[in-house]
């Protein structure tokens, strides 16, 4: 019965996900940063509060690291959004952070290959038709700032991703 009521969840977790990402594609502004709600208050909605969270940085870089700071992020919005965190700054460490799951799910933390020396790290916000993810992450090329680092959501080749992983 938890299983099926966790699907459930998940499901209307999408859904509600997929409803708030609308807003937030068509504008691609930096967004204010409004105060974070408690955690217990999203932990209903299961892990699309992690995009929501995420959502709220979009265009800006809230960990004001001048690199490497993708890891740095997800940690930021996992703790945000009431989630364990891997405390490192190696993209890789999110790939046994939670439950492996065998394909993106909105909410699900993907973890990158960036070519032989490094990684990326983000949380699926959606898919795309081709069945690529659509991610949230930091440290991503801008060329709307001037080409700052910031937070952005854009669609990655599926094959670039080598776990998908639903946080606790």
């Amino acid at each position: 019965m938890r299983n099926i009521s966790r699907k459930i969840l998940l499901v209307l977790a999408s859904m509600l996900a997929i409803a708030v990402a609308t807003p937030a594609l068509a504008h691609k502004k930096a967004i204010k940063r409004a105060p974070a709600p408690a955690a217990q208050e999203f932990r209903l909605f299961g892990p699309s509060n992690i995009v929501v969270e995420a959502r709220r940085y979009i265009g800006t870089n809230p960990t004001k690291r001048k690199s490497l700071w993708c890891a740095a992020f997800m940690n930021l919005v996992l703790e945000r959004a009431g989630y364990r965190t891997t405390g490192s700054d190696m993209a890789s460490s999110f790939a046994s952070l939670g439950v492996r799951v065998s394909g993106p799910q909105v909410g699900a933390i993907a973890v990158m290959s960036r070519g032989p020396a490094g990684g990326h790290v983000g949380v699926v916000s959606g898919i795309d038709p081709k069945g690529n993810p659509i991610v949230l992450s930091g440290n991503t090329w801008n060329r709307s700032t001037g080409g700052k680092r910031t937070v952005s959501e854009a669609v990655y080749p599926k094959g670039r991703v080598y776990a998908y992983v639903m946080p606790d």
